[in-house]
């Protein structure tokens, strides 16, 4: 079983690693195995070029962003997703290829098409893409909360945001059937409580 929690449509400060431990927990409460990774990340040479991604000192070609993007991937399925799949266990992981056709196809401009062709060579799709959803004022409320420093996509203009929020729109509305909207702007409690749900109608019944 493989559960991808992610995505995002207003930037960050969507709230998404909450929910996704928050969702983990409540799993884990039911007895089930689950295995809590990130993207890009989630292997030791994976979280090192995540660094470089994300160091805001980095500056890259769009189509080089995408193919380190899809390296990382590789690996991370390799080496730590279909290990914890074949055991059967839960995986909830916080972005997968969908942020890559948000952020670099509508964002940056790459091909979707050579993505899409990529992503078949991973050869990993998820059961479920939870894309959470806020209004960029609220974003900008909660990032302001966490105190740290934007990352290198953080500090890109409104223009590219707002093409990264159409990329998720578009996602969600090719593929109803594995990708869900839900309003993100609500307590964090109250959007916990929709997403457990959620998961347990679309995965567990």
């Amino acid at each position: 079983m493989r559960l991808n929690h992610g995505g995002k449509i207003s930037g960050e400060g969507v709230g998404k690693s909450t929910q996704l431990s928050r969702l983990a927990a409540v799993l884990r409460e039911q007895g089930r195995d689950v295995a809590v990774t990130r993207e890009p990340g989630g292997t030791p040479g994976a979280e090192a070029i995540r660094a470089l991604l994300l160091d805001p000192a980095t500056t890259l070609d769009p189509l080089a962003d995408t193919l380190l993007v899809f390296a990382v991937r590789a690996d991370h399925v390799r080496r730590m997703i279909r290990p914890a799949l074949t055991r059967c266990a839960v995986v909830l992981c916080d972005r997968f290829t969908d942020s890559t056709m948000a952020y670099q196809g509508h964002g940056l401009g790459v091909d979707r098409a050579a993505i899409k062709v990529l992503a078949r060579i991973i050869g990993l799709k998820p059961d479920l893409t939870i894309i959470l959803d806020a209004p960029p004022e609220v974003a900008r409320e909660r990032l302001a909360a966490r105190g740290s420093s934007p990352d290198r996509y953080e500090r890109f203009d409104a223009g590219f945001a707002a093409k990264v929020a159409e990329g998720f729109r578009s996602i969600a509305t090719a593929e109803p059937e594995r990708c869900v909207l839900i309003d993100a702007s609500g307590p964090a409690d109250a959007i916990a409580a929709v997403i457990a749900n959620l998961v347990r109608q679309k995965l567990f019944e």
